[in-house]
């Protein structure tokens, strides 16, 4: 049985994604659907592949499936910094930045040590 309630970036993307939620809310409410749209799949995405790399087959599968997430991730980073810079859209809350910036560094940390073998699945 899974026991995601003390992984910090399990709890992490999930928390974001929620917050991605609200904020694509935001925009469709305002019938920005596009931008909606690409937020909501890659910053929801993060949190699916981080939660799916949990039940990795192989350590190769897990490195794999973080690769994913940090891919959405960076991502995600590029429509909140363009929705920010756009005069046409309402600025996302700071806390979307920095948890984003955290996330990417989590992940990459995480990859990284997979990566030298330090964790095993």
């Amino acid at each position: 049985m899974r026991n995601d309630k003390d992984n910090l970036v399990v709890r992490k993307t999930f928390d974001f994604a929620l917050d991605i939620i609200d904020y694509s809310e935001q925009l469709r409410s305002l019938q920005k659907f596009e931008m909606s749209s690409q937020l909501f799949k890659s910053g929801t995405s993060i949190g699916a592949s981080t939660w799916e790399a949990q039940n990795a087959e192989s350590k190769a599968d897990f490195i794999h499936k973080f690769k994913i997430a940090a891919k959405e991730a960076d991502e995600t980073r590029f429509w909140v910094e363009l929705c920010k810079a756009s005069k046409h859209y309402p600025d996302p809350q700071k806390s979307l930045f920095s948890d984003i910036k955290s996330i990417i560094r989590i992940i990459s940390k995480i990859i990284g040590s997979s990566k030298r073998g330090q964790f095993s699945n």
